[in-house]
């Protein structure tokens, strides 16, 4: 699962969503869904605005967290090769 971080970034700049609407002149319905972490797709556009308001690197938006059947499906495919496990 992807986590977006775009709240933390929010809160430790003090912006509102409106400001960093305003800022990046994406729309304030996109801003809050990525706010709330229940954006779907985000345009590379979006990702450069979002970057330059926050002052911050692309990596710093995100945060990569396996899912339980992820990690079970990747112990599982290490175990059946010898040379890996």
């Amino acid at each position: 699962m992807i986590v977006i971080k775009v709240a933390e970034l929010m809160g430790r700049h003090r912006l509102t969503k409106k400001a960093l609407s305003e800022m990046t002149g994406i729309r304030p319905n996109t801003i809050s869904a990525l706010w709330k972490g229940s954006v779907k797709r985000l345009e590379i556009e979006h990702l450069n605005r979002l970057c330059a308001a926050l002052q911050c690197q692309p990596g710093e938006l995100f945060e990569y967290i396996p899912d339980e059947e992820e990690v079970s499906a990747d112990a599982a495919q290490v175990q059946s090769y010898p040379y890996l496990g």
